[in-house]
This record gives C-alpha cells, sequence and structure tokens, in this order.
C-alpha cells in the first residue's frame, strides 16, 4: 500500500509530535478478515508513529483478543484508542482520515502532555459530572465542524474517568447511523439517546450533556445560572417554616396552582418528586392550547420557567411521606423526615405506573424494563420486544415500536383488546406482532440486564419463558394518594373526591390534576384545576385571617 501521507504532512506531523512530554499509546482493534478500512487506519497510524519517537502503537484482534476488546468497551472495528498513563476513554471508530486526521494527533498531544486545553471554567463544571456518560460523535471524513465536537468529547473524557468519548464515522457504520437518525453532522448521542446536532459552544454543548446523562444535576445547574441573571427568583423550602399553601406536586396542576397562589401574594411550598409530572414521558404534545406541536419535557421546562419567575419556595426530588391537621394547620413530612407547615394544602401529586409486582420487576426496571415506548423505542431496534396490557396505551406502545423492533409480542390478560378499533385494526395490520392473549406475566428473567419473561396462560394450562431485550408495562397508573391515609376518604380508584372548587371534605384540603376523581387527564384540565384549586385556596385563607383589633390608644383594666 503507498504512503498515506505525503512529505509536507509527515514532516508537519514529526515536528507537531516532537514536542511530547510522556510517553503515548495508541492501541489499534482490528480484524484480519472481515475489515478491510482496518488495514489503511493500520497503515495511517504506522506512518504517524514512525514520525514520533515517544509514540507506540499496539496491534489487537477483536476476536483473539476479546478480553482486551471488553476491558476497552470496543465492539467494532477499526477501533483507536489513544492511551497515556492511564485509559482517558478516547475512542475513534473508523478511518481517522480527512478533518479527522486532525482530532487523532489533537488527542496524542493531550495525553502526552496532560492538557486538556478546555476553559478553566468549563473544566470544572466537566469534573462535576458523577454519573457515567458514553458520547457519539458522529462524523463525516468531509465535515470541516466535526473536530470541535469530536476535540470537545475527547476533552471532557480526559478531565472526567466517568466519560467515554468515541468518534464515529456515520458512513463506515451505516447502522449506527441509522439507529440515531443521523441527518446531519455531527451528531452527538449521550448515552445511546441522540442529544443535539451540530458543533454547539463548548459551554452549551456540555449542558446540553448534562441534561441528557444527569437530569437532577442539570437542573441544579441550571437554576444557578438563570438565578445568577436574575431570571429565577424560587427559593429553597424551609422545613418547620409555616407556609400560607403547601402544594403537593411538580406537574402542570402543581405548578399553576403554585403561580396563582403566588401572584396572590400568599407565601407558597411547592414540594415534588418529578418535575413536570408524567408530560415528561411525552415525546410530543399537540393538543396544548397555542402550542401546534410540542416535546414534553420542553413543555414542562416552560412550565418550571415560568413558576420559578416568582418568589414560590420549592423543594423537587423530594417525596411527601404524609399529609396530617396540625392544630389550623397542616403537617407534611417528606420521606427522609423534613416536616413543613401550611395553613392550606393543595394535593396535585398526579399517578404513577402501576406495576405487576411479580418476581424480577423491581430489579430489571431499567434494566429491559420500560414504561414510555415513544421514549424508548429507538433504543430497542431489530430487538425483540413485549408489551404488557390490552388498553389503547398498550397498542400505541405497540405502534411507536413497530418500526424499530424486530419482534413485538402484546401480553393481555383477558380474551379480547379494549382499546379503539381504529388502533385494534392498525395493530393487526403490523406483521411483527404476536397477540397472547388470556396470558400473565409470572417472572422477569435475566442476569444483569432483562432477557426474557416467564409467562402462564390464566387458567393455568400452559407455562412457558418468551425470550425479549425489553418489556414496557402499559397496564394502567395508580394515583399517588398513599400519603392521605387517615386525612381523607378516597375513593375506589384511590382517588381524592373533589368538588366544583377542587375543594375537599377536609376544610383547608384542596386538590387537583390526575391524583383526584376528575374523569378526563388531560394536561389542560390539569392546569386549569390547579388554578382553580389556588383561587378557591385564597379565599380560603382570606376567610381564617383574623382582623386586627383596632388601636383606640386607650387601655381597659
Amino acid at each position: 500500500m503507498a504512503a498515506l501521507l505525503n512529505d509536507a504532512v509527515r514532516k508537519e506531523v514529526g515536528e507537531r509530535l516532537a514536542r511530547l512530554e510522556h510517553p503515548a499509546r495508541i492501541v489499534l482493534f482490528t480484524q484480519q478478515y472481515a475489515c478491510s478500512a482496518c488495514r489503511e487506519q493500520q497503515k495511517l497510524l504506522e506512518e504517524i508513529v514512525a514520525a514520533a519517537p515517544a509514540l507506540r502503537l499496539e496491534l489487537r484482534d477483536l476476536d483473539a483478543d476479546a478480553a482486551e476488546a471488553k476491558r476497552y468497551g470496543i465492539d467494532k472495528v477499526p477501533a483507536t484508542a489513544v492511551v497515556g498513563d492511564r485509559d482517558y476513554g478516547i475512542r475513534f471508530y473508523g478511518v481517522t482520515g480527512g478533518y479527522e486526521f486532525g482530532s487523532l494527533i489533537e488527542a496524542v498531544v493531550m495525553v502526552s502532555t496532560g492538557r486538556s486545553g478546555l476553559d478553566p471554567g468549563i473544566e470544572t463544571l466537566a469534573r462535576r459530572i458523577v454519573v457515567p456518560v458514553h458520547l457519539e460523535i458522529l462524523v463525516t471524513l468531509t465535515c470541516p465542524y466535526c473536530p470541535n465536537m469530536v476535540r470537545l468529547a475527547h476533552q471532557l473524557a480526559f478531565v472526567n474517568e466517568r466519560i467515554r468519548a468515541d468518534m464515529v464515522d456515520a458512513a463506515a457504520f451505516p447502522v449506527l447511523a441509522q439507529r440515531y437518525a443521523v441527518q446531519g453532522v455531527p451528531r452527538t448521542v449521550v448515552n445511546e439517546r441522540p442529544a443535539f446536532e451540530g458543533a454547539l459552544p463548548a459551554a452549551d454543548a456540555l449542558l446540553q450533556i448534562i441534561r441528557l446523562a444527569d437530569p437532577e444535576a442539570y437542573e441544579a445547574l441550571d437554576a444557578q445560572l438563570r438565578t445568577a441573571r436574575g431570571e429565577r427568583k424560587a427559593t429553597d423550602a424551609l422545613p418547620q417554616a409555616e407556609y400560607d399553601l403547601a402544594v403537593v406536586g411538580a406537574g402542570p396542576a402543581a405548578m399553576a396552582a403554585a403561580i396563582y397562589a403566588v401572584r396572590k401574594g400568599h407565601s407558597v411550598a411547592l414540594l415534588g418528586a418529578h418535575p413536570g409530572g408524567q408530560i415528561t414521558d411525552s415525546a410530543v404534545v399537540e393538543n396544548y392550547l397555542g402550542m401546534m406541536e410540542v416535546g414534553g419535557s420542553e413543555l414542562a421546562e416552560m412550565f418550571r420557567r415560568h413558576l420559578e419567575s416568582y418568589p414560590v419556595s420549592e423543594r423537587l426530588h423530594a417525596r411527601i411521606a404524609s399529609v396530617r391537621r396540625s392544630g389550623a394547620g397542616f403537617e407534611l413530612q417528606a420521606e427522609d423526615g423534613a416536616v413543613y407547615r401550611a395553613r392550606s394544602v393543595i394535593y396535585a401529586a398526579g399517578k404513577q405506573y402501576r406495576r405487576l409486582n411479580v418476581p424480577g420487576e423491581s430489579r430489571f426496571i431499567g434494566r429491559g424494563i420500560a414504561f414510555c415506548a415513544t421514549c424508548d423505542a429507538p433504543l430497542f431496534r431489530d430487538r425483540s420486544v413485549a408489551v404488557v396490557g390490552g388498553g389503547n396505551s398498550a397498542l400505541t406502545a405497540v405502534r411507536d415500536l413497530a418500526g424499530y423492533a424486530r419482534a413485538i409480542h402484546l401480553i393481555h390478560m383477558l380474551d379480547s383488546l379494549q382499546a379503539d378499533q381504529v388502533l385494534i385494526d392498525a395493530i393487526r395490520a403490523v406483521p411483527n406482532v404476536t397477540l397472547h392473549l388470556q396470558t400473565q406475566v409470572q417472572e422477569f428473567l435475566g442476569g444483569e440486564n432483562l432477557t426474557g419473561v416467564r409467562l402462564a396462560t390464566v387458567d393455568g394450562s400452559k407455562r412457558y419463558d418468551l425470550q425479549v431485550e425489553g418489556v414496557f408495562l402499559e397496564i394502567g397508573l395508580v394515583p399517588n394518594t398513599a400519603p392521605l391515609a387517615g386525612l381523607i376518604e378516597l375513593d375506589s380508584a384511590g382517588q381524592i373526591p373533589v368538588g366544583r372548587d377542587q375543594g375537599t371534605v377536609v376544610p383547608g384540603l384542596f386538590a387537583a390534576g390526575d391524583a383526584t376523581d376528575q374523569r378526563d387527564k388531560q394536561i389542560i384540565i390539569a392546569a386549569g384545576d390547579g388554578a382553580q384549586a389556588a383561587l378557591s385556596a385564597d379565599r380560603f385563607l382570606a376567610q381564617q385571617t383574623k382582623p386586627e383589633p383596632p388601636a383606640t390608644g386607650q387601655h381597659s383594666f
């Protein structure tokens, strides 16, 4: 094979790499008979190493050195790892030619010199990431902007050992490009979820990465930035302080209630576990007034930014364990024992996904068991999956998965589907769907991750195991009303009975959203109920306020 580097490039590389301060290694994983690009990449690396005495090339075979490939996290070839005194998680998949030749040289220099080249503020922020992050930057070798994102990803991996960063040539790995719906490059993927497209400034890109990898950390950071800019006036809720109103929940009903109440001049504590509530599980919302189409997470963020532009007190990512009477007001105890006091309460904690409560369920949630096909369907491309349920949500999940999964098994305990006929007709027309009617899940199977489900017919006449890599539970939702036990009588479905003013039989206790017996569960209805509950609570508080005795300037004895 002819030389790949001309004399001018070879000279420039030699001058650049002559300044290496510490030895560095390039580890190349290839396959002898299955990878034509491997030979080209090997030749390129040999020419680079020849120009740099402090640089060493090590060759590995993906099959023969399988244990080492696993240790490096290598699953495709050609794969190039740049290693210094330790493995920094810097990877290149494909031939590092074109504009990505420079990315490889920069990675070698960074590893050898021990300097990331990042702005100190960005480096400090990157070091704060405490969860595992896998970055994949899909590029083309003719893209002049892609190296900017590749370099940033490698810099982040260099300064934080929890981050692994891959350059991936989209043209060399078309299956991966299809999985991540690459329409333009660079395409940044975070923990196997497409994040953004284009070469963003370092600060903006890092915020987007944190947002997807560690939502709680992003929320805290975003809150600090908005506070510094004067856009956020929210403060931390204080245990034992008495508020006019405590709002339990953090979805549309809760946030609308808090906005209306704080605008009435009340001190408000918002106490909720999941900012945004269920709408964050919706990829697209198409029926919210004034917005023909908006992402669920985007809508939730708009609600939160609106709320936090007011001086509301809040505690998020915390669950309330109990609500009880305390004198003329209420005490709300969080699961960690913190107690909050309020003269009135709006309970808007919504619902949560129903569970099967069978062996293995808790263990495999997040490791194969999921609840949102709209969100997670792309992760199961070319895999076999199951959907449990027989209503509209289950069939909608099947429809969402149909374009991704290799095979879909719909498991339902009844002998017929309880969904809209249009959905039933659509699902029956999908060739890769198998129905398992009058069948129940007995157990979830697997080791570290889910590998199957154990099924049994309702009459017990048949038991069998089904090999699947994912299961979506679509069996409904249950109200998060357990904290009200002993305070109010719930209906047969565990919902809070409310009047037209969102009031309950308990004076000072109001409720809104999906936790109530409101028949229709919609975002706009929940928000409206929250506003009504706040207005009703305002009237209640006004009635409870005792007027100050007139100042007469006289004393009575």
